[in-house]
Formats: C-alpha cells, structure tokens, sequence
C-alpha cells in the first residue's frame, strides 16, 4: 500500500501542516476509502485543542468522510470496490458485545473513534471495520452527504431511540451545525417544531428549514411564551443553558434530551422532574442501521445540510472560519490531493 497523505496536527491547537504516514496491511475486515469529501464538526477542533485529554499527535481530523471504496479486506463481502460510503465518527467495535449483538454498536465500551488512537479523514484515504462504511443511496449528493455522518446521525439517533412521534412538539436549541439539521429531520417526521436561536438573524433560515416558530433563547419572556408545551427538546448547543426554564417548557412526560457536549455539570431540582413525569437524557452518535435509515430518510425528503466548500489543501483557513463562528452551517473540505 502507497502513504496516506493528509494534514496533521503535530501538537496540540497546532496549526494543521502536510503528513504522511504509512496505513500498513489492510486487515480482513477492514475497507480503504478514498475520500472525496470530509466535513469539519466542532469535535475536530476539540480533538486538534486537545480539550477533552484523549488527542494523540500527530493527529489527522476528520470524521464526516465521504469517499469511494479503493480496497477491502478478505473477509469483506457485502461492500466492493468503487462503492461510495461515508464514516463517521465510529470506525470499529468488537461485534460480539452484548451491546453489538443487539444492534447498538454505538454503545460498545471498546468501540474506536475515527480520530482517536487513529487517523481521519483529513487525508487522500482513510480506513475503517467494513460495517462502519455505510452505503449512500441513490439520490444524496457526496459533496453535502459527509455531515449527516456525525452531525446529522447524533440528532437523528435520539429521535429514533426516544421514540419522537409525528403527533409530538418537538423543540431545538440551538441552530447551528447540529441544529440545522434537527429542524429538517422533525419537520419531516412529522412534529410540531420549535427553534429556540440566540441569534435572531437565524429567524427567517430557521423558518425556512422546518421551523413552525422561533423563540429567543436570550429573552426568558419568549422561552416562558410555550411553558408546559413541548413533548421532545433536543440541546444541540455545548454551553450550559437555563436548564430549569426548558424544563418549565415541557409538558408531562416530556424529555429533555442534550446531544451537545455540555461540559459542565448540569443542575436541575428534582421536583419538577417528579412532578410532570420528566427525563433528562443523552446520547452519542448512532449505529450503522441507523445511519442507514437516515440517510434513506434523507434521500426520500430531500434532506441535505447546508455547507460551504473548501479544498483540503486551505484546511486551515476552513477551520478558522468555523472557529471564528462564520461557517452556515457545516464546512465541508473537497479532496484537492489528487
């Protein structure tokens, strides 16, 4: 096998520079991808910084891959050559935990991220377990299909594992990378859908992807306009909330379920909770049937994210814009190695 050629990290909040490195034998159950495209998420940035304490170095970003199928390994037989699949941010599990077995690989405890202790897709090629490669179905467009690889699969996952129904309100905080994304999927499942914005710029582009309304999420007289009304609000947001006021906004029974990487402790009274029936979840990424019915899902509606395009060699420049808050709403790198 020829060198995987990329950009790396070689410290950590580095500036990314060219790298090369050499992927070895491919193993029985794994796939080569070359990829044509990769969206840039908010964890690369965690990851490249460092944040969470995981990152190794030199580190290749990039868990949105989208690519073609160069090779696969012997005991590979339901994916070929020149297939085009995405990864996300899961590359492996052990497929024999109890967790595997039931069909929820996403919760394997020794599953491997794309990015950690492993190299993404910032890069001409990435490998992965063949059963992380999901198919694309006909009809979704690979230059804005990489996104719905993480961004899209973390909240189309809760909506699945929540059991979310058409009849329900549902509401989304934050509309961002993520967010933008959730209004889409509710208003196609069926919902009643509330977008709760910091920004009151995001009103008429929160409309237009499946809002019902908008509510500032800076005015705690807007969030007080629909307390006792929501069935389902997913935080798309990392940053710590007025966790007592959404809660106030859901109705009996109701969940509250957070998919952003919120790193502070979140405190809430517990009488509320006792009192209307209410849950506090969370959730990771998906597993591969389920990305599989997302993305079914999404070449049937129509769904697509919303992105801005830059070569792979200008990664640095894309993923200042994404640090400086600019990007609407996913940056997605194209593959210019090649």
């Amino acid at each position: 096998m020829t060198a995987i050629r990329g950009f790396a990290a070689k410290a950590a909040g580095a500036r990314l520079e060219p790298h090369e490195y050499d992927p070895g034998p491919l193993g029985p159950e794994e796939v080569e991808i070359r990829v044509t495209h990769c969206g840039i998420c908010h964890s690369d940035l965690s990851m490249i910084d460092n944040e969470w304490g995981i990152s190794a170095y030199p580190l290749v970003a990039g868990h949105e891959a989208v690519g073609r199928i160069t090779a696969t390994g012997s005991d590979v037989t339901h994916l070929e050559a020149g297939q085009c699949v995405g990864l996300g941010w899961y590359a492996k599990s052990c497929m024999i935990c109890p967790q595997c077995m039931a069909g929820d690989h996403n919760l394997c405890r020794v599953a491997e991220q794309t990015i950690v202790g492993r190299h993404g897709g910032f890069a001409d090629r990435v490998r992965c377990h063949a059963a992380w490669a999901v198919p694309l179905p006909a009809g979704l467009d690979t230059a804005k299909a990489g996104p719905l690889f993480c961004g899209g699969i973390t909240v189309f996952n809760p909506i699945v594992q929540c059991g979310v129904r058409p009849t329900n309100r549902a509401g989304v905080v934050g509309i961002g990378g993520l967010g933008h994304l959730a209004l889409q999927f509710l208003r196609a499942w069926g919902c009643e859908v509330t977008a709760f914005s910091s920004s009151d710029s995001k009103r008429d582009e929160a409309m237009a992807m499946g809002a019902h309304r908008v509510i500032n999420s800076r005015d705690p007289g807007q969030v007080r306009t629909v307390a006792g009304q929501l069935d389902f609000i997913l935080v798309t947001v990392n940053v710590a909330l007025d966790w007592d006021a959404y809660l106030a906004a859901l109705a009996p029974r109701g969940r509250l379920h957070i998919v952003g990487a919120v790193l502070e402790p979140i405190p809430v009274h517990v009488f509320p909770l006792i009192m209307g029936q209410k849950a506090i979840s969370a959730s990771p990424l998906g597993s591969p049937a389920t990305t599989a019915l997302m993305l079914d899902f999404c070449a049937r509606h129509g769904i697509a994210a919303v992105t801005e395009a830059f070569p792979l060699t200008r990664v640095n420049d894309a993923l200042d814009h994404l640090r400086a808050g600019r990007a609407r709403y996913r940056v997605v790198l194209e593959n210019d190695l090649g």
